[in-house]
């Protein structure tokens, strides 16, 4: 079921000419669930693909970091294959504690300052924490490593609320359905679709280094030449897959039969905790460090895609306040300004000279 087989590229084919085919239909009916004139509001497009960006350097990176936790670092501090996933869940709390905090925190100063800056640093952080994390080795220390997700997580939590605020703050009121739905649906896609890009590099990655340390593990043991040749090219994805759901597969690999002809020593050594986890940290890294880079280059782009959505821009409080202005003043005061003897409410007036100049700001950057 890899990339080449005929039933995958069926599928992937198939699948985007029906997107294509879709997104030709949303052109042509008049009630579109995906409204694609929307993408004419420069903020609403640029809002949207940092959010696809974004996302795609995040939705499969988590899978790898657990990934990181439970085949290789757990089992080499002590841990139970039975015990690592519970604890990769634990060990990766930092991430959602930064999260909570910056979450709220950037949302309420987006509110107030404008989304471009806040989520422009956020996603951009991300790029840089990523960069960070190439450094760690395979048997981290854990200090340095939680310190990493709870950066992480605030950079994520800087970056989110402000950005979806951003996207909605663009679209008239009328639209924000819409346009909530097609937020929504570029950030479920893109994580889904990361998972793919990053279990294909880390697939990659291992595969390019795991048969020969694999074999030259096996025999160095005392397995015998041709079961380890055996069992060193088998695909890479079932290592991959056994770090994932913490097990160790050398005793279903070698077998009762090959096991019967090792020591005591030997047989625990293999089918023990610390033979296998260190044995696939070397490949597993190389993978590791070509999803890090996928995920840098992801979080570029998503910042460049942030700068480009202009300046503060509230739709609906624009319309609104003019709207008033002009009620107030009899149709006279169009340009903001009320005609003789109306009266126009202060913070409604307020409004309009404060979005006025903001929208002179944004068409000025």
């Amino acid at each position: 079921m890899g990339w080449g087989n005929p039933m995958v590229l069926t599928a992937m084919i198939g699948g985007l000419s029906l997107l294509a085919l879709f997104t030709y239909v949303e052109t042509m009916v008049t009630a579109p669930m995906f409204h694609i004139g929307l993408f004419r509001i420069r903020a609403f497009a640029a809002g949207n693909l940092a959010t696809l960006l974004s996302s795609l350097a995040r939705g499969g990176l988590m899978f790898i970091l657990i990934i990181w936790l439970q085949g290789i670092w757990l089992p080499q501090h002590g841990y139970s294959f039975a015990e690592t996933p519970l604890w990769a869940g634990i060990y990766m709390l930092p991430m959602t504690a930064g999260f909570l905090i910056a979450g709220p925190l950037a949302g309420i100063l987006s509110d107030r300052f404008g989304s471009r800056l806040f989520a422009t640093l956020g996603v951009a952080g991300s790029a840089a924490i990523f960069a960070l994390f190439q450094v760690l080795p395979a048997n981290f220390n854990y200090a340095w490593f939680a310190v990493l997700l709870g950066l992480y997580g605030l950079s994520s939590g800087l970056f989110a609320a402000p950005n979806q605020a951003g996207i909605m703050n663009s679209l008239p009121p009328n639209e924000r359905g819409a346009g909530a739905g097609m937020a929504a649906t570029f950030q479920n896609s893109a994580m889904v679709l990361s998972i793919g890009v990053f279990f294909t590099l880390i697939i990659v990655g291992l595969s390019s280094s795991l048969p020969h340390t694999l074999y030259q593990g096996l025999v160095t043991q005392g397995v015998p030449a041709v079961d380890a040749t055996r069992i060193s090219h088998l695909p890479a994805v079932g290592s991959l897959f056994a770090s994932f759901l913490g097990y160790n597969p050398m005793a279903s690999l070698l077998g009762p039969a090959v096991l019967s002809h090792l020591g005591h020593a030997q047989q625990a050594y293999l089918t023990g905790r610390a033979f296998f986890p260190h044995l696939i940290s070397g490949p597993f890294m190389n993978g590791l460090h070509a999803a890090f880079d996928f995920a840098i280059g992801a979080c570029v782009l998503a910042a460049i895609a942030s700068v480009l959505r202009g300046g503060r821009y509230i739709h609906d409080e624009l319309i609104a306040a003019r709207s008033a202005v002009a009620v107030a003043s009899n149709g006279s005061a169009l340009s903001g300004v009320p005609a003789e003897g109306t009266q126009v409410a202060p913070a409604v007036a307020e409004a309009v000279e404060r979005i006025t100049a903001e929208e002179e700001e944004a068409a000025a950057s």
